[in-house]
């Protein structure tokens, strides 16, 4: 297993590990912050990165605090096992992409390596072992590919593509062809803080299907939405307007 720092990778490796044994899990460190927003104003401009920025310092924080119990009964009524991976079964690297990885890969000679919340891909990696890379997507692709695909849904009054993908890895940005998909129906006690949680225990069945047929030979795609389109974290205005005028949380 390839992922990030966090509880969905924690939720993840709990729910896979318990009906197929994962051999190691690689957790590489976050994107350095300075380097991260360097990337973004150039990709994106500054005074949108500076929305996403106040965005995350001022709502997201006030949602935390707000969702706390909505947050912690999702967690308890979708059995979402945050716990730590056991130490035993962890190797650090600083990213997914660093040669250590690789000589990690091709010494275990994994039949299936599961992704969640890494940064792309390397086409090295990828051609680095004989096996499929499989990732669980928070959004239907390719039309919410990118990050908070529930969000953006719901912010497009696009509510029947509020969902979750299960989908092959490739180099591009969720860009892999699609195994399986699921819808994904907030309530009006959700907002953008907790659309995640119901999107990954949506998820982690359907990547359990995934794993299963990966190992089993029977794996088989399907086509996605006609529409593709990357979406980014959205600004502190777009929020407002978004809370204001559409209801979106």
């Amino acid at each position: 297993m390839l992922c990030g720092k966090g509880f969905s990778s924690n939720a993840v490796y709990h729910a896979i590990n318990a009906a197929y044994p994962i051999a190691k899990v690689v957790v590489e460190e976050k994107v350095n912050t300075k380097e991260f927003l360097k990337r973004r104003v150039k990709k994106l401009g500054l005074i949108t990165v500076a929305g996403q920025v106040l965005f995350q310092a001022i709502a997201v924080r006030m949602l935390n605090a707000a969702s706390r119990k909505r947050t912690a009964q999702l967690v308890k009524e979708l059995q979402l096992n945050g716990s730590d991976i056991p130490p035993a079964a962890v190797s650090n690297v600083n990213s997914i992409n660093d040669e250590e990885v690789i000589t990690l890969l091709q010494a275990i000679q994994p039949d299936l390596v599961i992704v969640n919340g890494t940064r792309i891909i390397s086409k090295k990696v990828l051609g680095s072992v004989q096996c499929r890379f499989i990732n669980t997507h928070a959004g239907i692709t390719p039309k919410y590919r990118g990050v908070h695909g529930t969000y953006w849904a719901l912010a497009n009054k696009d509510v029947q593509n509020s969902g979750v993908t299960v989908h092959l890895v490739d180099a591009g940005i969720d860009t892999g062809s699609v195994l399986y998909q699921a819808a994904v129906m907030p309530t009006a006690k959700d907002n953008f803080v907790t659309y995640p949680l119901l999107q990954l225990a949506a998820g982690i069945p359907l990547l359990k299907q995934a794993v299963a047929d990966a190992l089993g030979g029977t794996i088989s795609t399907r086509k996605g939405t006609d529409e593709s389109k990357l979406w980014s974290h959205p600004t502190i205005w777009q929020y407002v307007y978004n809370r204001i005028f559409k209801k979106v949380k």
